[in-house]
């Protein structure tokens, strides 16, 4: 047989709302630094993957509202994929496989031998000699058209994960049937697990040759089969994006790969990896893994502690002290700040579903933006004006506009501009302004190959997101001349 090719599958998609309020809808967790490390979780997941000649570069499948973060968090790591899919919509795991599977066939070589490495994008993960060789097992089984998926050793009794019961030995390397799957568990149940050694936790990792795959698919959820196929053939190319249709891939149904194929194939196999291990889903699941002080704490940021134990305090932009407590969770942003007993990190979700119903953007999203030419932060903002800090990346330029309701003032801090406003270009330096009357077209440019920051000042009746009219855009977003959906995706 040829050597087998393996394809790592990022999935980037996810919420993670439990990890409010540094995790939000706009900015969920797996593109956040956490527990000390400098990359996100998702570019921590692509750099621990094998240097090995059978791999290919990563195949990312992420939503569309995270395409520019994705792209961005790629190029600091300098990393070019095989391909970045954009769903149009959350369909759960099952169809988002589907589609790198199908994509993976008709676009790389091979593909009788073709073995798709199905990682999360949010996942710690310690140890890395033995992930790799957890890999180069699971190859043995997937090369026979097992389904593999990767179980943890359980270390306490968690109600927030699933499980798997491990059937017949298959094979060397500790890869065995799969007897069952249980869902989340109780902590009555889950305490009952954890003394079974028959039992390991669901990890969501898996491997599998593609081909098998989609077989098992096309058996157990022909539906999935066709949306998909429908909306990949229907595909567009979007600068370093694939887009695949909209109106099929809707038409696809929610459904975990669990549900879908591994609970029903005949083919489902499990492998333990023995490392330290967590999905990052909560709170407390950082202080477990993040390094602590002397008195059991997990400190980030700017933090003065008296008196206190066992708490996690993350501090992002201001100090933070505490005095006299201990078992807490304090998390303090730009704009919101969470207070909570420490192992109450499941409830977090609630407060965020609170929320939302209340529509209160910190829910969705952080005061500071990130667009794909730099981002925003609203310092200040009442009826009738607002005040953004705006840093421009170089060579990055905000798409050519207009608002119907709003004028801005600009007041450049630090690089140098070129504006264009109506039928004028000029160029302003530091300590330089302009003014953009209402309902005139304008675009700003950063010309020079430092980052370009200024004050914007906003005045008008409405000064929402959705106040614009795109006419260019160099980053491929919708530029027609109409206004476009409300929605952060859609300013500047």
């Amino acid at each position: 047989m040829d050597k087998p090719m393996i394809l790592p599958v990022i999935l980037a998609g996810g919420s993670g709302q439990r990890l409010w309020p540094l995790s939000r809808t706009a900015y969920p967790k797996q593109f956040l630094s956490l527990l000390g490390d400098k990359h996100s979780l998702f570019q921590a997941t692509i750099q621990r993957l094998p240097n090995d000649s059978n791999f290919v570069k990563p195949l990312i499948v992420g939503h569309d509202e995270y395409r520019f973060i994705i792209a961005e968090q790629l190029r600091a790591i300098n990393v070019a994929p095989s391909g970045i899919l954009l769903e149009p919509c959350a369909n759960n795991t099952a169809p988002a496989i589907a589609l790198a599977a199908l994509w993976a066939l008709q676009n790389l070589a091979d593909p009788d031998n073709l073995i798709l490495l199905v990682l999360p994008a949010d996942h710690y993960i310690t140890n890395l000699k033995a992930l790799r060789q957890s890999i180069s097992n699971a190859c043995e089984a997937v090369l026979q058209d097992y389904l593999v998926t990767f179980g943890i050793p359980i270390t306490k009794p968690e109600t927030g994960y699933g499980y798997i019961k491990i059937g017949a030995t298959l094979s060397a390397g500790d890869i065995h049937n799969v007897a069952a799957f249980i869902e989340k568990p109780d902590l009555a149940t889950a305490e009952t697990l954890m003394q079974d050694p028959n039992y390991l936790w669901n990890s969501g990792m898996f491997m599998f040759k593609a081909q098998c795959y989609l077989q098992e698919l096309k058996q157990l959820q022909p539906e999935i089969i066709v949306a998909v196929s429908a909306a990949l053939n229907a595909a567009k190319s979007d600068l370093d994006f694939i887009r695949p249709d909209a109106a099929f891939y809707k038409e696809c149904p929610s459904i975990s790969i669990d549900y879908a194929v591994m609970e029903h194939t005949q083919r489902a196999a499990v492998l333990a990896l023995k490392s330290k291990w967590s999905d990052i889903g909560s709170w407390q699941a950082v202080w477990e893994h993040g390094a602590k002080d002397a008195n059991g704490n997990y400190v980030n940021g700017d933090v003065l502690t008296r008196d206190t134990k066992n708490c996690l305090i993350d501090a992002r932009h201001r100090l933070v002290t505490t005095l006299d407590i201990q078992d807490l969770t304090v998390v303090e942003t730009a704009d919101a700040v969470l207070i909570s007993k420490r192992d109450q990190s499941q409830g977090i979700k609630h407060l965020v579903q609170q929320l939302l119903e209340n529509r209160h953007n910190a829910a969705t999203e952080h005061r500071q933006v990130r667009r794909p030419w730099g981002w925003f932060d609203s310092i200040a903002k009442a009826p009738g004006f607002q005040v953004k800090h705006i840093f421009v990346d170089p060579h990055k330029s905000l798409s050519l506009q207009l608002h119907k309701h709003r004028s801005e003032h600009w007041v450049i801090v630090k690089g140098n501009a070129r504006v264009v406003r109506g039928a004028e270009t000029f160029e302003l330096g530091p300590n330089e302004s302009t003014y953009i009357p209402i309902g005139t077209k304008h675009q700003l440019i950063n010309i020079s190959s430092s980052p370009l920051e200024l004050i914007e000042v906003q005045c008008g009746s409405y000064l929402g997101e959705d106040d614009i009219v795109r006419f260019a855009d160099s980053h491929g977003r919708e530029t027609v001349a109409a206004i476009e959906d409300t929605g952060a995706e859609h300013a500047k």
